[in-house]
Formats: structure tokens, sequence, C-alpha cells
């Protein structure tokens, strides 16, 4: 049986031949085929590179590469914020001391309540010793000691840390202390509001307290001076302690008959503004501008 001979033709007479797929190779690397698993390899191994990880979207298009680990951070509208309450502090001291100021000054009804107070203070079952020695807590003697003694630990760690304006959250403590009496004296003179009935009876110028104002500032700026000295522990406990030092001293106060419980309250939002201040200052000191 003769075979058909093949004709001899040149590369230019041929007729393009397009490629056959086989299946073994070239079939596996189109999509969809049995036993392809992605379009860019022709086995079902696992992608070794995060390229080949890549996920897509809903659209089809690819996603991150690498994925970002963890769910999204979620910050909640309603928590505050410093700036803010830096502002907002100080105003309200200042609009509660207005307030107070003029119930004293034009004989307004919070003052009516407040001798109501004063007087059942007065007559209450602490006894007089211990009235007496809350009240002498708030004594220069006593409390500017205290506040000395914070001054020089503060400024000894803060030395000897290396920080720049280590000197700086001292002085503006002192300068707090010292602005008390600059402040509460005229204060006095201007309201000249009688006293309780007790040892002073008879006398003027109550309003404000000048002992509340020095056991505010003495202890709350020796607490702010050793705040950061102190574990995370002990920072709240003292918080608490220097609160109720100086409830403790207001309560003296009216129980043995040197001040009305306004002049206390008065004395606490003038000491609140020196604090406010020497806070920043030290924050100031610590952070830089």
């Amino acid at each position: 049986m003769r075979e058909t001979p093949r004709s001899q033709g040149t590369a230019g007479d041929a007729e393009p031949v397009l490629p056959q797929p086989r299946p073994g190779c070239a079939l596996a690397h189109t999509t969809g085929a049995s036993g392809s698993g992605s379009p860019h390899r022709s086995d079902v191994r696992p992608p070794q590179t995060p390229r080949g990880a890549r996920h897509t979207d809903r659209h089809g298009g690819p996603g991150t590469t690498p994925p970002v680990p963890g769910p999204p951070t979620v910050h909640s509208p309603s928590a505050p914020r410093a700036p803010f309450l830096a502002l907002v502090t100080p105003l309200v001291l200042i609009a509660l001391l207005a307030l107070c100021t003029w119930q004293i000054a034009a004989h307004g009804p919070l003052r009516t309540y407040d001798e109501r107070l004063g007087r059942a203070i007065a007559g209450s079952a602490l006894p007089s010793p211990v009235a007496e020695f809350l009240a002498d807590l708030g004594n220069t003697a006593v409390a500017v000691p205290v506040l000395a003694v914070a001054l020089g630990w503060e400024a000894w760690c803060a030395r000897r840390a290396g920080a720049p304006r280590w000197w700086l959250p001292p002085l503006a403590a002192a300068v707090a202390m010292a602005a008390v009496p600059a402040l509460v004296v005229p204060f006095k003179a201007l309201i000249d509001r009688p006293g309780p009935p007790g040892p002073l009876a008879g006398e003027t110028g109550f309003f404000p307290s000048g002992h509340a104002a020095t056991a505010a500032v003495a202890y709350g700026a020796a607490a702010l001076l050793l705040h950061r000295l102190l574990g995370p522990r002990l920072r709240r406990p003292l918080l608490v302690a220097v609160a109720v030092l100086n409830l403790a001293v207001a309560a003296g106060l009216a129980r043995r008959g040197y001040h009305w419980p306004l002049d206390t309250v008065a004395s606490w939002c003038l000491s609140g503004l020196l604090l406010w201040a020497v806070l920043k200052v030290s924050r100031l000191s610590h952070n830089g501008p």
C-alpha cells in the first residue's frame, strides 16, 4: 500500500496552525479546568507568597495584602476629652464662687439655709476636742510644713531623674500657697460677713475661710506633686485621703463655730482654681510645651 507523499513547501507557504491544548499541562492553566487551583498554578498546592493568598472583595477586586490583623478600633463619641474638661473645670469653680459670694453679700435664700445648716452642725454630737483637732489641721503651722516636705521630695526626685525643668512644679505650688492669704484677706474685708455663734461671735470677716483654703491648697498641692512619684495603686487612695481630710477640716470649723459651711465651700472653689493652675504647670514641665 503506497503512502501519499507529503507536500514539500516553503515556510512562507505554510498555513498558521493554532496550538492545541494538551490535557496534562496547558489545560490545567485554564480557569475552571479540572485540577486547576488558580489561573497561575497547575496544581492544587496552597500559595506560598502573600500575593498568591490575596483575598478578593465583594466586587471581585484584590483585597488588602496582607490582611489587616485584628478588628478596627472603635472610638466612643461620648468619651470625655481632656481639653474640654480643662476648660470647663475653672469655669464651674468660678461660677460656683460667684454664686456663693452673691448670695452671702445680698442676704439671699442660700445664706439663710447655710446659717441653719451651720447651727445644726454646731449642735452635733461631734466631740469638741476632735472638732478642734480637725480645725487645727487647717493652720499654717500644720499644713505648710507638710507642703514643704512634698516640695523638697518632688524637687529632689525630679532633679535626680534629670528633668530639665524640675524646679517648675515646686515653684508653682509655693506660689499657690503664697496666693492664699493674698486672695482670702481682701475677700474677707469686702464681704465682711459676721461669724457664727461661738468663740468668735460678734466678729466679722469670715467669708471665705482661710483655714479651709490653707488646708485645701497645702494638702492638695502636695498630693499633685507626689502623684507622679507614687505607684498606680497609691495614687487614687492619696487623692481620696486628701478629699476626706478637707471635709474633716470643714466639719471641725463648723462644729467649733469658726465658720459657716458656705465659707468653706467658697474656699474650696478658690483653692480649686489655684490647684488647677499648679496641675497645668506640672504637666507642662513634664510633657513640654
